[in-house]
């Protein structure tokens, strides 16, 4: 029995020491669970908060189911819907994983919200698209949070996205917080984001 107290001590130690070394963190993270907030692109398992479109990504829609399983290090394990997925925060370090997991991953289904919608912006945010009139919620919805490095305010007049490398367009609003304009050179954003 004395060798039980002795090694449980020991690993209470050990847990210590390593709480310490972590300057005071708790060892566990939060695991929270709910659904996506927006529509996000993989590209097999891995999804990176840039948003590219590109190459043989795919959507996973608005209001999903998911639950962060792990945590690394500018990374996060989450099972959504059917599959486990790596979502990286390479764009937007600015922000602690809880912050960038409190982006994603949202208490209320956001179908409730969506079907509230006029039929068109429905539309535009199953097809993960912008169109003029769409409130900054709407655009969230429909392509994600801007990159924080390049976004570093949601309240600025224009966000910037990109759906590859060479392809950015900005989403520029008016007085009333909504779509003014969406100002882009790329025939690639014209064909995937503005459906034209």
């Amino acid at each position: 029995m004395p060798v039980f107290r002795t090694v449980r001590r020991g690993l209470a130690s050990l847990a210590a020491l390593a709480a310490s070394a972590l300057g005071g963190a708790a060892l566990a993270q939060p695991m929270p669970q709910g659904w996506l907030c927006c529509n996000v692109y993989a590209e097999r398992d891995w999804v990176s908060d840039i948003g590219y479109r590109d190459g043989e990504n795919r959507l996973v829609p608005a209001g999903t189911p998911a639950k962060v399983t792990g945590w690394g290090r500018y990374r996060m394990t989450v099972e959504v819907g059917n599959e486990r997925l790596r979502f990286g925060n390479d764009y937007s370090r600015k922000l602690s994983s809880e912050q960038f997991a409190a982006r994603l991953i949202v208490s209320e289904d956001p179908n409730l919200k969506l079907v509230t919608w006029p039929v068109e912006i429905q539309k535009a945010v199953r097809e993960a698209r912008v169109v003029v009139g769409m409130t900054r919620e709407q655009v969230l919805m429909s392509v994600g949070y801007p990159v924080a490095s390049e976004n570093p305010s949601l309240g600025a007049r224009f966000w910037r996205y990109w759906i590859a490398t060479n392809d950015e367009y900005q989403v520029i609003w008016d007085d009333q917080g909504r779509v003014a304009a969406i100002d882009t050179n790329s025939p690639l954003v014209r064909r995937r984001v503005l459906g034209q």
